[in-house]
């Protein structure tokens, strides 16, 4: 009996220290973490995000509730690539880990998503993009699907085609 008080007494306090460091621990990872998701909120405003990826944002100057923000957008875009439309991001960041949209992102999509900027960006801020957009929670359907060059389609479109255009040369590859 003895030996199991002295044993208590002496494991009592390591028991306590171990604890207090896994909460300021803890504390640490929250506040890391809430400084990733402000970051990426500033980033999605900075980026224009909203512009493509949230209904309404342009025609309302940005007035949009944040809880509506990322949803996809039923308004594609239309030129030599087909229709494509802005994804629900918050239902893709869902449905796959940070290591899966760091990869994604850097990945070429069809126009008008700029995703050579995502390309560039640092592994940080694709993170802190990645932390805001999952804290959003889950909302909405899933943007239409892209639409092949001369399918019609059936939702409003923007013809995103420019016109007169002096002849360039070709980009070497």
């Amino acid at each position: 009996m003895k030996t199991t008080k002295a044993m208590m007494a002496l494991l009592l306090p390591a028991a306590i220290l171990a604890s207090g460091a896994t909460l300021a621990d803890q504390a640490t990872n929250n506040a890391a973490e809430k400084r990733a998701v402000e970051r990426g909120r500033y980033l999605v405003k900075l980026g224009g995000c909203n512009d493509c990826h949230t209904p309404g944002y342009p025609e309302r100057d940005g007035k949009i509730p944040e809880a509506d923000w990322l949803t996809g957008n039923p308004v594609g875009f239309q030129g030599p690539w087909g229709t494509s439309y802005p994804a629900n991001l918050r239902l893709v960041v869902h449905s796959m880990s940070e290591a899966q949209w760091l990869a994604h992102v850097r990945t070429p999509m069809r126009p008008p998503m700029p995703w050579y900027n995502l390309r560039d960006a640092t592994d940080t801020d694709l993170r802190a993009l990645y932390s805001y957009i999952r804290s959003l929670g889950v909302k909405g359907d899933p943007a239409p699907a892209a639409a092949a060059p001369g399918v019609a389609v059936k939702t409003p479109y923007v013809v995103f085609v420019p016109q007169n255009l002096p002849p360039q040369k070709q980009a070497v590859r």
